[in-house]
């Protein structure tokens, strides 16, 4: 999976650089944020803007990110999250679990 991370103010910032977050690509992100999670990082944001599809892997990814995180008293959010991508969660009522916001600014601010 195509990732980049990078810190904005005290914030381990994850741009996901992929269209899709499926059965072929979800035990990377996984995997990602799992490795982040065992450094120490305590505060993650999830940028999805460039994602156009999700299945039920990829919601799972995320959501062992996010328990992973709470587990540790961390905060876990997501960013940019288009419509589409955003029906599933609302699908599926993840959006009452997950922290989601405009953007990588607006989950800063917000202290997550």
């Amino acid at each position: 999976m195509n990732v980049n991370l990078e810190k904005i103010q005290g914030y381990s910032v994850l741009f996901i650089q992929e269209e899709r977050i499926d059965a072929h690509n979800s035990g990377e992100l996984k995997d990602a944020i799992l490795h982040l999670i065992e450094q120490g990082e305590a505060s993650i944001i999830i940028q999805l803007e460039l994602v156009r599809f999700i299945d039920s892997s990829g919601l799972g990814a995320l959501l062992s990110g996010h328990k992973n995180t709470a587990v540790r008293s961390g905060k876990f959010a997501l960013a940019n999250v288009q419509p589409q991508v955003l029906s599933m969660f609302e699908l599926t009522r993840l959006n009452r679990v997950f922290e989601i916001y405009a953007d990588v600014n607006e989950a800063i601010e917000s202290q997550i």
